[in-house]
C-alpha cells in the first residue's frame, strides 16, 4: 500500500481513538455499494456496534433515525461524481458523523464532500493492495485494530501486503477455466449467481454490474440460505449457476446448494475458495483474501465472456447516454 493511502487511513484511526462510535452506515450505489457490503458483514460479526448498507438515494430520502455525530458514514464512487452518494455524503457531514469516502479521483465531488477521503489506484498496472478492495480493507481493518484491539487484525491487514502475488498467481490458476466458461456459456440470457457471507457482495454485483449492466444478460443473486425457500425450483438442466463455496463459517450453505444443484443440472460453475492457493497467507486473514480473489476470477470469466459474444464490457444503452 502506498505511502499516500496508509496518511489517509492513519487519519481516520486518529479519529476514530477519539469517538465514542454508536452506528456504521456503508452508503452507496451499484459496484460501489456491493463493494461495501463486505464492510457490514465483517462489522457486525467481530464489533458489538452495529452497521447497515444503504443505497444512497434511500439514505437520503428515508434517512434512518440514528445518524448522528457518533456515527461513521463510509461512501464509495469509482469517480466520484455519483450524484447519489455525493449528496448522502453531505448530509451525513451536517449531521455531524464521520464521513470517508473511497474514490479512483481525489478532487471530485465526493472527495470534497467527504470529511476523510480515501483515494484507491485503477487500472491493470495498479498494485492490488492499492486497488478498490485492498483499500477497502485496509480502512476495515485499521478501523478493527482501533475499535476492537485484536492482533489479528494487524495481521490481516499485513497481509494484504503479498495481495499482488496472491493476484498473479490467482489468474494464471483460473485463466483456463474463465475462458472454457465463457465459450459455454455465451449464448446464455440468463446466469444466476448464488452465494453468502462475506462473498454475497460479491455474487450481487455480479449479477446487477456485470451481467446485467455491462452484458445485458438477465441475472438474480440468490443468497445460498435463501435457495431452498423459493428460488431452487427453477433449477433444471439447462439453468446457468454460478456459485461461490466460501472457506467462512456459512460453506454449509453454500454446499448445501451444489450437492441439490448437481443432481439436476450440468451447469453450474462452481468457485470453491479451497481451492485457491492461500499456503502462504495467515490463517486469520485467508477468507478476506479469499473473497477478494474470487473477484478475480468472475472477472476474467466476465472478460471471457464478453469476448465470446462480441459485447464490449464498456458499451451502455442508457447508463451515461441520456438523462434518467
Amino acid at each position: 500500500m502506498r505511502t499516500e493511502h496508509q496518511e489517509q487511513i492513519k487519519a481516520v484511526m486518529n479519529c476514530l481513538k477519539h469517538k465514542n462510535v454508536e452506528c456504521f452506515y456503508f452508503v452507496a450505489c451499484g459496484g460501489s455499494q456491493a463493494l461495501l457490503m463486505s464492510g457490514q458483514y465483517l462489522f457486525d460479526k467481530e464489533l458489538d456496534i452495529p452497521s447497515h448498507v444503504y443505497t444512497a438515494n434511500e439514505f437520503i430520502y428515508d434517512t434512518p433515525k440514528g445518524l448522528n455525530n457518533n456515527s461513521v458514514v463510509i461512501s464509495c464512487s469509482h469517480s466520484g461524481t455519483t450524484p447519489e452518494t455525493v449528496e448522502a455524503t453531505k448530509l451525513a457531514r451536517k449531521k455531524g458523523a464521520v464521513t470517508i469516502a473511497l474514490s479512483n479521483e481525489e478532487g471530485s465531488p465526493l472527495w470534497e464532500a467527504a470529511e476523510y477521503p480515501i483515494h484507491y489506484d485503477w487500472g491493470q498496472d495498479a498494485d492490488a493492495s492499492d486497488l478498490n478492495k485492498g483499500i477497502l480493507y485496509g480502512v476495515l481493518f485499521s478501523i478493527l485494530i482501533v475499535l476492537d484491539g485484536s492482533d489479528k487484525w494487524i495481521i490481516c491487514l499485513e497481509a494484504l501486503n503479498n495481495l499482488n502475488d496472491l493476484v498473479k498467481k490467482t489468474k494464471e490458476q483460473f485463466a483456463d477455466f474463465a475462458k472454457d466458461w465463457g465459450k459455454s456459456q455465451k449464448r446464455d440470457g440468463i446466469i444466476y449467481t448464488v452465494g453468502s457471507g462475506i462473498n454475497w457482495g460479491e455474487i450481487y454485483s455480479t449479477a446487477i454490474c456485470w451481467f446485467m449492466e455491462m452484458q445485458w444478460i438477465n441475472s438474480n443473486a440468490i443468497h445460498s440460505g435463501e435457495f431452498f425457500h423459493g428460488p431452487f425450483e427453477i433449477t433444471d438442466y439447462d439453468v446457468p449457476f454460478i456459485l461461490v463455496k466460501g472457506i467462512g463459517n456459512t460453506r454449509f450453505l453454500d454446499q448445501r446448494v451444489e450437492d441439490f444443484a448437481l443432481k439436476f443440472t450440468n451447469k453450474i460453475a462452481i468457485l470453491d475458495q479451497e481451492e485457491f492457493e492461500l499456503s502462504t497467507v495467515a490463517v486469520e486473514a485467508k477468507q478476506y483474501v479469499a473473497t477478494i480473489l474470487t473477484g478475480v476470477v468472475i472477472r476474467q470469466m466476465v472478460e471471457a465472456i464478453a469476448f465470446e459474444r462480441g459485447h464490449s464490457l464498456e458499451v451502455r444503452r442508457y447508463m451515461w447516454q441520456m438523462e434518467y
